[in-house]
């Protein structure tokens, strides 16, 4: 049987429950490392990752044998667990719902992993909700402000 060949680059962004900055500097190395594992276990490549307290970032390579929301679903709750079995935060983490996900040809690569990396340069201009319609609005996706990801309240 003839092998299946494909070439997918992903870039998902997701924000902490409520936009609250709850992940620290102290273990987020811990974190970004927990969710390489959960991505490479199903043989996708992670390509990079990084984020703020309130959000992450992450492009990854994608292999077409797993759907994109179950990926996300295993991503989310995988690392939601591993952060409330060590105790990082007071009361219960969670990843607020829902997930963009932006597709890229191999060309754009570099600049999105370099635009990744960069996220503590980015964001001292431009606020995560900012970044995150900007993102809507280049790839055309429509949106509703109401389950557009919440503000800080």
């Amino acid at each position: 049987m003839p092998n299946t060949y494909t070439q997918i680059h992903i870039h998902a962004i997701f924000a902490v429950r409520s936009r609250v900055g709850l992940v620290r500097n102290e273990w987020r190395d811990h974190l970004y490392k927990y969710i390489v594992g959960i991505i490479q276990h199903y043989d996708h490549k992670l390509l990079a990752i990084n984020g703020m307290p309130d959000h992450i970032h992450i492009l990854f390579g994608m292999r077409p044998m797993q759907s994109l929301s179950d990926l996300m679903q295993d991503v989310k709750a995988g690392s939601s667990k591993w952060i409330n079995d060590q105790r990082l935060v007071k009361g219960n983490f969670e990843w607020q719902g829902g997930y963009g996900a932006f597709s890229y040809s191999k060309s754009q690569v570099p600049q999105i992993m370099s635009y990744i990396r960069n996220q503590e340069v980015h964001h001292r201009q431009k606020t995560f909700l900012e970044e995150y319609r900007e993102f809507l609005t280049l790839f055309g996706v429509e949106y509703d402000e109401r389950f557009i990801f919440k503000a800080l309240e």
